[in-house]
């Protein structure tokens, strides 16, 4: 089951990464870590305008990439020359973490740091006296920035780079090399709520693509007792999760609103589309999964234009969906409810919140719930969210209407968890709705229900 700074991580489903440092200025998604720090000189760098645009999206949070695979520290690290400190932005005075941490504090969201483990720049990386190096970078994050919801570790490790001049390849051994363990308890000391991510968490995990797509179906746990458990490891089970699990390690999508992760002009024209967008939402969001969108700023240090007409468009599409919750609407009746019936009863899968459900008797497993309304309205999205600190117990659901005297199955879904999504094909219209619970490993405790549809359908 989840832990409570995982449960406040679930609660997030929408965030953003932020990809920038000397790439993109210099037209690269990976720099070799040669860059002169003089190339990063962002001509009209405004914190708020990036954080806005990210909350008016609907995020609720942002990852900034402080330092990627180069080695350009976004902060004024005491522990490198490296940095925004050697760079003509804001006269080598400038600290990109600490503008965009106070822009996020200022409007409202959640901050959180990416910090490569990888470091093409540093000669030592590769070696033993790297790692003292890393953690130090990694205390400065974590104690001067304020609380973060989320340190972000990539499995990108080793291989060619300028490494202080050696222009050479290096191999490590991620399993060993970077003794993990060690460096994630750092995290726990000074940030303890503070959701860790890796390829295979502990707190969340990689989906296995940068598609922003989830498994269907995506249980939120894995075996960890499997090898290969470790950052850049084995992508086995990422995507769809693993039941029975040992842990509690729920997935985020990650994906780019354009086709690279930094900012590159000849990408204006290649933005994500607010259609695409949406089978991101309900792929990732939709399937119980967090989804972390990147907008990487320009070269002016803002969101380009193109990126905030799609953002909007998107965002607009979203709110008028879920704006009315048409299940409201219904007289509700359950085939079986957990005594006593006030504290859960099937009227609390419409309250709009998250901490009470519907439960029933330990043996009954396959119940079902049956919404009733003075008139036939249409939908064409149903959502579903578990009681999540109970874990995942629903594994099958099935949606019927009632129509020409008898019920007809039109939606069936498996992993529920956080958030389950089903878009239907078409719009249906029906005076009578059924949810069925066909299997479930407990009885159900399921908290929401909703009946939606979506603007001109």
């Amino acid at each position: 089951m989840p832990s409570e700074r995982q449960l406040r991580w679930h609660e997030m489903e929408f965030y953003g990464f932020l990809h920038f440092t000397v790439n993109t200025f210099t037209d690269k998604e990976w720099g070799y870590g040669d860059e002169d720090p003089a190339v990063f000189h962002p001509t009209d760098f405004d914190a708020d305008q990036i954080v806005r645009v990210a909350r008016e999206a609907g995020m609720r949070g942002l990852i900034l990439t402080a330092k990627h695979h180069d080695g350009f520290c976004l902060w004024p690290s005491a522990h490198t020359e490296h940095s925004v400190k050697r760079s003509p932005w804001r006269n080598g005075r400038g600290d990109v973490v600490r503008e965009i941490s106070e822009a996020c504090h200022r409007h409202g969201l959640k901050f959180g740091v990416y910090l490569s483990p990888w470091d093409r720049n540093h000669p030592e990386y590769g070696r033993p006296g790297y790692l003292e190096y890393y953690r130090n970078q990694l205390r400065e994050l974590l104690t001067q920035y304020g609380e973060l919801f989320a340190v972000w570790f990539d499995g990108a490790n080793g291989g060619d780079g300028y490494y202080g001049g050696a222009r050479e390849t290096r191999r490590i051994d991620n399993r060993t090399y970077y003794d993990w363990p060690r460096t994630w308890a750092i995290v726990r000391e000074l940030q303890p709520m503070a959701c860790i991510f890796s390829d295979a968490g502990p707190d969340f995990r990689w989906i296995g693509n940068e598609r922003g797509i989830a498994g269907d179906p995506c249980w939120a746990t894995l075996d960890l007792s499997k090898p290969a458990r470790y950052p850049g490891g084995s992508s086995e089970g990422l995507e769809h999760g693993e039941r029975p699990g040992t842990a509690w390690v729920p997935a985020e999508c990650d994906v780019s609103i354009r086709p690279g992760w930094f900012y590159h002009p000849a990408e204006d024209d290649r933005v994500k589309s607010p259609e695409q967008l949406l089978h991101i939402y309900y792929s990732s969001v939709g399937r119980g999964c967090c989804l972390n969108l990147n907008i990487p700023p320009d070269r002016r240090g803002r969101i380009h234009e193109n990126d905030i007409r799609s953002l909007r468009a998107f965002r607009r599409i979203l709110d008028a969906t879920f704006a009315t919750n048409l299940a409201r609407q219904a007289t509700v009746s359950a085939s079986a409810v957990r005594a006593p019936a006030e504290s859960y009863g099937p009227h609390l899968l419409l309250d709009g919140r998250r901490d009470t459900f519907w439960c029933t008797p330990d043996e009954v497993t396959i119940p079902w719930v049956e919404f009733q309304f003075a008139s036939p309205v249409r939908f064409n999205v149903v959502e579903l969210r578990e009681y999540l600190p109970l874990g995942q117990r629903i594994e099958a659901v099935a949606v019927d209407c009632w129509t020409d005297g008898q019920w007809t199955e039109i939606a069936r879904a498996t992993s529920i968890g956080n958030r389950r999504l089903i878009r239907l094909p078409q719009a249906v219209e029906a005076g009578r709705v059924r949810l069925r619970i066909t299997r479930a490993a407990a009885c159900p405790a399921l908290s929401e229900f909703g009946l939606y549809l979506e603007p001109g359908r």
